[in-house]
């Protein structure tokens, strides 16, 4: 079976999502990208998560948006997935999901300010993609306008998306960007929340590239 692997990996992921309340039923979508084939691996539309099968994933040619193989209907936001792919050679994983206080924050139309460091995973801050109806070109276009230099973008009135070198960098920029999404919600609930200055956030985002098992992350008083 051509890309198994990568199958595999998507559906285990897809029942992280559910697991983890980032999404809910069929809702939201995954993909990865092998760069020798240039073919994308993405979820079918519209079947629950614990009940996809290796072969219903379908793949598809980046270049032209052709199928390659598969017995499914693709998810309706292939060519949302296909975008990143196609222009942008860091991206090799999307993920797109209906998380509760992202999508809460995307009903406002407005971009997630950097309220916290973690915002950095996706960049100096989120923006919101504007509105358009799902499964379009024209919210894929949107949505890679808003994620120029980012990891991630609000659909306004829709949700989140988060891209990554791998599936586990853009479910890692999903769950750290839905928490942000909360903080963002509760405290505007109870005030107005400070904004961190940018160069802070940039040197945030300079000690993300070595988080982890780094001694040299490590500073001393």
């Amino acid at each position: 079976m051509l890309l198994e692997a990568a199958r595999k990996e998507i559906i285990d992921y897809g029942k992280k999502l559910i697991e983890s309340k980032l999404t809910r039923g069929t809702g939201g979508n995954i993909s990865m990208c092998d760069r020798e084939k240039n073919i994308m691996a993405i979820t079918p539309s519209g079947i629950d998560y614990f009940k996809i099968e290796p072969e219903q994933i379908v793949l598809i040619d980046v270049e032209t948006g052709d199928i390659k193989e598969g017995d499914t209907i693709p998810s309706s936001e292939c060519e949302m997935h296909r975008i990143f792919y196609k222009y942008r050679e860091d991206v090799n994983a999307v993920i797109h999901t209906h998380a509760t206080f992202a999508a809460s924050i995307s009903c406002l139309n407005q971009s997630l300010p950097p309220l916290h460091y973690l915002v950095g995973f996706a960049g100096l801050n989120v923006r919101c993609a504007p509105y358009a109806t799902y499964g379009t070109v024209e919210l894929a276009k949107n949505a890679f306008e808003a994620m120029k230099d980012r990891k991630a973008c609000l659909l306004a009135n829709h949700g989140l998306l988060a891209v990554g070198t791998s599936l586990a960098e853009a479910f890692a920029v999903t769950e750290q960007i839905e928490f942000c999404c909360e903080l963002y919600y509760r405290a505007k609930s109870i005030g107005e929340p400070v904004i961190l200055p940018e160069d802070e956030m940039i040197r945030v985002m300079e000690r993300f590239k070595n988080y982890g098992q780094r001694v040299d992350n490590c500073e001393k008083i």
